[in-house]
């Protein structure tokens, strides 16, 4: 997905990620860059949705709260089998990451 950067589509269906080991969905805020993991055993679709349709429904909490309406500025960026905290934030490795 972002961190190919790629498109996320085509992107497996939900019940396929998550029959895979993948729960967790990291997105990133492209307004104040923040990432964040969606749980993906508690989304709402049906299992047969793609995970790349997700991507309409994520809005910024952060940048939300500031603008006092719902912001959608989020990008899908990876499947992930854990949940990234300030103990394991993302690694993607890319070029002048450190």
């Amino acid at each position: 997905m972002l961190g190919y950067h790629g498109p996320a589509q085509p992107s497996p269906t939900l019940g396929d990620a998550l029959n895979a080991g993948y729960r967790y969905l990291e997105v990133k805020c492209l307004g104040c860059e923040t990432h964040n993991t969606v749980d993906l055993a508690i989304v709402r679709r049906p299992k047969t949705a793609p995970i790349h349709e997700l991507e309409r429904w994520m809005k910024c909490q952060d940048c939300s709260k500031v603008r006092g309406y719902p912001y959608k500025r989020s990008h899908l960026v990876a499947l992930r089998p854990t949940k990234i905290s300030a103990n394991a934030p993302p690694s993607h490795g890319y070029p002048g990451e450190r």
